[in-house]
């Protein structure tokens, strides 16, 4: 493996001809620290796009830059009063006044996030912050664990991208340097499902537990029929469960369509995402998991 300039994690394995690359990406949504107040309460900005009524009064974890700090827990500030649906910004506490914050070593543009404590929710059910795209970097992982070098006939490149929920910052520079390179680019990240009861399921459908998901259409690109043919035939040949459907959002892949590159999304159903809840159903993650090794390994 090696990391590029950037900070993106890149593998490649195989022969020398006929590339092709899975990309999913490190980073989550969370806050930067913009000012902390003499009472110790702290000033806070959204990295990535979130609804910010969702993270109030919970745990806040504020992460040090130096190697091996532990966070500081504190709590995301709930207002006294809610008038409309979401705050205009958020703040947070962390027990202590601002000049002992500033002795922690605590400075503005440290990063906040809520709690990563992960629940098994019955047999197949699993609940965590940031499930977007820790489960798409476990996919990725998984395929490659399998794979054996010797038998490839073509170059397979897995890449662990930066900054994609603040605007596909990583996959902009792996665009740059592979995308006169490989022929085809497979995203994998969440499909945000409308599968949840709170929400209407006439966008956005993929049922959780069904199998792991083609984007057809998100906001970023439009899936290649021949390509989406292609890839529902090798899930079909593989007996993998599969989804096809339109979403919200975009990925890493589509900053590649520019060179001409073919660009698939693959992903999994996701409910309640950008959220410290997030769900997964473990069985669409090992679907994924199989599809990704599926393409990968495909002969012709």
């Amino acid at each position: 493996t090696r990391t590029d300039k950037e900070g993106n994690l890149i593998l490649e394995v195989g022969p020398d001809r006929d590339p092709l690359m899975f990309i999913a990406h490190q980073d989550e949504v969370g806050f930067e620290v913009t000012n902390i107040a003499d009472d110790g309460v702290v000033s806070l900005r959204t990295r990535g796009g979130l609804f910010q009524s969702l993270w109030e009064g919970q745990l806040a974890l504020l992460h040090f830059d130096r190697a091996g700090a532990a966070p500081l827990r504190g709590v995301f500030v709930p207002r006294e009063t809610a008038i409309t649906k979401q705050p205009e910004a958020l703040t947070a506490w962390f027990g202590v006044d601002g000049a002992a914050l500033k002795q922690l070593g605590v400075t503005t543009g440290l990063s906040v996030t809520a709690d990563k404590h992960a629940t098994r929710l019955g047999s197949n059910r699993f609940t965590a912050r940031a499930l977007d795209d820790r489960a798409g970097s476990t996919a990725l992982i998984l395929a490659a664990q399998r794979i054996q070098p010797a038998v490839l006939k073509r170059k397979v490149i897995f890449a662990w991208s930066v900054r994609e929920e603040t605007g596909l910052e990583g996959a902009r520079a792996l665009a740059k340097h592979y995308g006169s390179l490989v022929q085809r680019v497979y995203s994998v990240d969440t499909f945000v499902s409308s599968d949840s009861p709170a929400e209407t399921t006439r966008f956005a459908y993929a049922p959780l537990g069904q199998g792991a998901v083609i984007r057809g259409l998100d906001n970023s690109a439009v899936a290649p029929p021949a390509e989406l043919d292609r890839v529902l035939n090798i899930a079909r040949a593989q007996s993998i469960p599969i989804q096809v459907g339109a979403t919200n959002g975009g990925t890493d892949g589509s900053d590649f369509v520019r060179y001409g590159v073919l660009h698939l999304s693959l992903s999994w159903p996701g409910r309640y995402s950008h959220s410290p809840v997030e769900v997964l159903d473990l069985r669409d993650l090992q679907a994924l998991e199989r599809l990704i090794y599926a393409i990968a390994v495909r002969q012709d």
